[in-house]
C-alpha cells in the first residue's frame, strides 16, 4: 500500500529553508551526477571496448530503479464477520486442549489460536501425564503452514481422486483376501483406544490383515522385560518428584529416554522443600559413558565405558540382594558402586534406579532392583503404552516380505525405507508387491 509519509534529506529542508527548497524544485540531485565520467566522452566511446557494457549497465539500473519506484505493496483487506461466532473475539486468543502423538513425541498440550488460526503450543498443566512440551512439540505448529504437505492422494506418483483411489484399494484388498494373502498394517504406536478400535474393525472385515507396531527408535528390550515380569507390554511409569534419590545407569531421562516427559517431575523434585535449615531436594547420581543433558544436571556423575555399564548394574543388584553376580571393575568404580548402594539402602522406598541399556536382561534387573527397594517413584500397575514395537515381529515381517509370504503392506506414519538399517532392500521388496499404501503428510 502506498505511503503518505514525507521524508526530508537534510535539516535545511526540514526547517523550510526557502533557498534549498527552491533549488530542489529545479534539480532533484544537489550534486550533478558525473555521467561523462561514467559513460566516457564521444572519443572514448569510439575507442573503448567496454563502454557499451557500461552503457547497458546504466540503462538497466535506471529502468530497474524506475520500475521499483512505480511499484506498490500488496493490498491486504480484512473482511469482518457477517455473523460473528460467539466464542471468537477478534484480538483475544482461544485455547484448545489436544494431544500430539506422532510416533516420537507424546504430549498433552494446549493450542493457542487467534481467529481460528493455531499460532502457538502451550503446556497443559492440568494434564496429569506428559503435560510438558519439548522443543519438537513446540515447533510442530509450523507443520500446519507447511507448503510441502501433500494436498491430494496420489497413485504411482500421479494425482488421483478419492473416489477412484477407494475403488482401486477395495478391489485389491478383496483380491488379496480371496487369495488368503497376508496384508501387513505397519503403523507407529497409537496409544489411542479409538484408533485401536478402528484397527480391530478393519481386521474383522479383512481377517488376512496383520497389525504390527513399528517404532523407528526401538525400546523393545525394556518392553520385553516389563511384559515378561508383569504380563503387559509397556513402560514402568517413573515419577521422579516422589524420589529422594535417583540413580541412572546410562539413561538420559531429561532427553528422549522412553519417549521423554520426565523432566517436569524431576524439576519439581529438585526444588528444596521444608524449612530453610532442613530443606531437602532429590539427589541424583549418574553413571554414563557420554556426557548427556541428564548427566550435566546430576549431583554426582561417574564416567564409565559402555561395556562397564551392564557390569555396574549387575553389581548394584548383587549388593542389594546379597548375591554374587557381575564381572570385575576398577577399584575406583567398585568403591563408587558400594557408596551408591549404601545410599540406595538408606533411601529405601524413596530411592529409584533407571537404565538406558538396550538389553532385556539389564532392564529385568532394573525392575527387580526397584521392586527390592519398594520404590514409590515407580508405578507398574498403570504402565505407559506410548511404545509397543517388538523387534522380533519386525524381524519376522522382513523375513516374510523377502520370501514372498506377504501380499501387501499398508504403512501409517512410518518411513521404514529411511529408518530401517537396510532401507534400500525394503524399498525393492515394496515395488514387487501388488499393494503398498503409505499414509503420510509428506512425499
Amino acid at each position: 500500500m502506498a505511503s503518505n509519509k514525507k521524508y526530508w534529506k537534510n535539516p535545511e529542508e526540514l526547517k523550510g529553508d526557502a533557498s534549498v527548497v527552491e533549488a530542489l524544485k529545479h534539480n532533484e540531485f544537489v550534486r550533478e551526477i558525473p555521467v561523462d565520467e561514467f559513460l566516457g566522452d564521444k572519443t572514448a566511446l569510439k575507442d573503448s571496448s567496454t563502454s557499451r557494457r557500461d552503457f547497458l549497465k546504466y540503462v538497466g539500473f535506471s529502468t530497474a530503479a524506475a520500475s521499483l519506484a512505480a511499484c506498490e505493496g500488496p493490498v491486504n483487506k480484512s473482511i469482518p464477520y457477517v455473523v460473528q461466532p460467539s466464542q471468537i473475539i477478534p484480538g483475544v486468543a482461544n485455547y484448545y486442549a489436544t494431544t500430539i502423538a506422532d510416533g516420537y513425541d507424546f504430549a498433552n498440550i494446549l493450542i493457542k489460536t487467534r481467529e481460528g488460526r493455531p499460532i502457538k503450543v502451550e503446556n497443559n498443566d492440568r494434564a496429569s501425564l506428559f503435560n510438558g512440551a519439548n522443543a519438537r512439540v513446540h515447533a510442530s505448529v509450523l507443520t500446519m503452514y507447511d507448503n510441502t504437505r501433500i494436498k491430494e492422494p496420489k497413485a504411482n506418483g500421479n494425482p488421483i481422486s478419492w473416489e477412484a483411489l477407494n475403488t482401486q484399494l477395495i478391489s485389491k484388498l478383496e483380491n488379496l483376501k480371496a487369495q488368503n494373502k497376508t496384508v501387513v498394517l505397519l503403523t507407529q504406536t497409537f496409544a489411542s483406544p479409538s484408533t485401536a478400535k478402528l484397527i480391530a474393525e478393519f481386521q474383522e472385515k479383512y481377517p488376512n490383515v496383520k497389525h504390527i507396531n513399528y517404532d523407528a527408535i526401538s525400546h523393545s528390550p525394556a518392553l520385553d522385560a516389563f511384559q515378561t515380569k508383569y504380563g503387559k507390554r509397556g513402560f514402568a511409569h517413573y515419577d521422579f518428584e516422589k524420589a529422594a534419590l535417583i540413580v541412572s545407569v546410562g539413561a538420559d531421562f531429561l532427553g528422549d529416554w522412553q519417549g521423554g516427559g520426565y523432566d517436569t517431575g524431576y524439576a519439581k523434585g529438585r526444588v528444596p522443600k521444608g524449612k530453610h535449615g532442613d530443606a531437602k531436594m532429590s539427589r541424583h547420581i549418574q553413571f554414563e559413558s557420554n556426557m548427556t543433558l541428564t548427566g550435566a544436571n546430576a549431583d554426582k556423575r561417574i564416567p564409565l565405558s559402555p561395556s562397564e555399564q551392564k557390569v555396574a548394574l549387575a553389581k548394584i543388584y548383587g549388593l542389594l540382594t546379597n548375591t554374587n553376580i557381575g564381572g570385575t571393575l576398577s577399584e575406583k568404580l567398585e568403591a563408587e558402586i558400594k557408596t551408591t548402594v549404601a545410599e540406595l539402602k538408606a533411601a529405601g522406598n524413596k530411592g529409584v534406579l533407571v537404565s538406558g541399556i538396550q538389553d532385556t536382561d539389564a532392564q529385568a534387573l532394573v525392575l527387580a532392583i526397584n521392586e527390592k527397594l519398594g520404590s514409590k517413584a515407580v508405578d507398574t500397575q498403570a504402565p505407559l503404552l506410548i511404545r509397543q514395537g517388538d523387534d522380533k515381529e519386525i524381524k519376522q515381517f522382513l523375513n516374510d516380505l523377502s520370501t514372498g509370504k506377504i501380499g501387501g503392506v499398508i504403512m501409517a506414519n512410518v518411513n521404514p525405507v529411511y529408518s530401517l538399517p537396510d532401507g534400500e532392500a525394503f524399498a525393492n521388496q515394496l515395488k514387487k508387491l501388488p499393494l503398498s499404501i503409505s499414509f503420510t503428510t509428506k512425499e
